[in-house]
């Protein structure tokens, strides 16, 4: 069974059709550029940092790593072109099919609202009579493995238009397309609104700490902000401010410790492990999968009491709530793994992990040997200062900040099943083994 949901690619001289099987033998074979327009993306003023290309912004500007981190839609960016930036690109329409071509190879999103992207991303615009964007972003998510395989180790692992245009692949008639879609779309759109929820409860839940530990307008004995009613400050030296009277200095390491055990695996039996792993950990915090027995050591025991942050630039905003049932997980040695000092403050201890603040102190003291990208060591993450409130007031936050983390938590389990149904179905629906009336 499970070879038959394999991409199934087959030689015919030297024409490579994808996806061929028995069960789709009547399906018309046709070239991808049969199915719409490819065109590169634009990006001609050199160097591509000229700050005259930003300036004044107002014109959305996304990188091939948008379109890896996205699920179905790109509906955030990071970078805006000005006036000059827009004369030397393209403004693309909302629903076109974003394909990268170099560093994240065969990685495909969908415009969720006008934007720019360089030549290292090409965009397809779908012919209506013949397929759809959609089902278009569900062709490259199918391939692209086999796309990735074939340039992986040449001098320069990019791919062109030529190349995308002149894939073979076994089509489905368009009113099949769209069944498909039908049903691998509604899974990813509700993978994206429970993601967009999750972003949502996020700002919510840094408000609330901002609000209550870096205003320190926390509510006082009557219901109204601490600081702004006037509440009793104190200068700490070790601090070097003011804080609440009542609170205490204290560094990460007062409220939590820093776990390393390491995986033995000997004693992992047979299991599916939960595998937590920086490079391979997607927007919506689903673990890779990985079986007991292909398990080296140098990677550590984790279970739902540990907070992961990791230890590498440009990845310390990347932090998660393990949300494995089990104890069969793991992580790599690139994060740092935290277990609170006392259960009940993990709330607490995570929104700490989660602060701007200590995101600064993760950066401003990460150090890299020539060469090498920047990491943080775990005692210098763990010696990040700050002012610890008293119990009660402690108390009264993890009781307002748990059920924001619960539910985010159920969201991206919610989206971790999702994800595995979509890609069970995935392969079957394109291949004809499975049908959709």
């Amino acid at each position: 069974m499970l070879s038959m949901m394999l991409l199934i690619v087959l030689w015919r001289g030297y024409r490579m059709i994808y996806n061929e099987t028995r069960y789709n033998s009547h399906w018309n074979t046709k070239k991808l550029s049969e199915l719409g327009t490819f065109a590169r993306g634009k990006s001609k003023h050199r160097p591509r940092d000229d700050e005259r290309l930003y300036e004044g912004g107002g014109y959305p500007l996304i990188q091939t790593g948008e379109v890896k981190a996205a699920n179905l839609y790109i509906t955030s960016h990071e970078q805006e072109y000005g006036e000059f930036g827009l004369a030397q690109s393209k403004l693309w329409d909302a629903g076109t099919l974003c394909i990268t071509i170099a560093a994240n190879i065969a990685e495909t999103a969908i415009l969720g609202y006008p934007m720019c992207f360089p030549d290292s991303v090409v965009g397809f615009s779908a012919f209506p009579s013949e397929s759809s964007e959609k089902f278009m972003h569900y062709v490259f998510t199918y391939i692209r493995n086999s796309i990735q395989n074939s340039v992986t180790g040449s001098i320069q692992d990019n791919i062109n238009i030529d190349y995308l245009s002149q894939l073979d692949f076994k089509v489905p008639p368009k009113s099949y397309q769209d069944k498909v879609v039908g049903v691998l779309g509604t899974i990813d759109e509700k993978i994206d609104t429970n993601t967009r929820i999750c972003t949502e409860l996020e700002a919510m839940a840094k408000t609330l700490y901002d609000y209550w530990f870096t205003q320190f307008d926390f509510p006082n004995a009557e219901g109204k902000p601490y600081r702004s009613s006037g509440g009793e400050m104190v200068w700490n030296d070790q601090l070097k401010r003011e804080i609440p009277k009542g609170w205490t200095p204290g560094t990460i390491s007062s409220l939590m410790k820093i776990e390393n055990t390491s995986v033995n695996p000997q004693k992992l039996g047979n299991a599916l492990m939960e595998h937590y792993s920086i490079p391979a950990f997607d927007a919506n915090h689903n673990p890779a999968y990985e079986e007991a027995g292909t398990i080296e050591s140098g990677k550590y025991v984790v279970d739902p009491e540990c907070i992961l942050t990791s230890k590498l630039n440009p990845h310390f905003k990347r932090l998660w709530d393990p949300y494995c049932d089990t104890e069969n997980a793991i992580c790599s040695t690139e994060f740092i793994v935290y277990r609170p000092r006392t259960a009940w403050t993990r709330p607490f201890c995570y929104a700490v992990l989660n602060s701007e603040a200590f995101y600064a102190h993760m950066v401003g003291k990460a150090t890299a040997s020539t060469g090498s990208r920047k990491r943080i060591q775990p005692d210098v993450s763990a010696s990040f200062e700050l002012a610890i409130p008293d119990e009660k007031t402690m108390r009264a936050f993890v009781e307002l900040y748990a059920p924001i983390m619960e539910k985010q938590k159920a969201l991206y389990k919610e989206n971790c099943e999702l994800t595995k149904l979509r890609d069970w179905l995935l392969p079957v629906l394109m291949n004809g083994q499975a049908t959709v009336e």
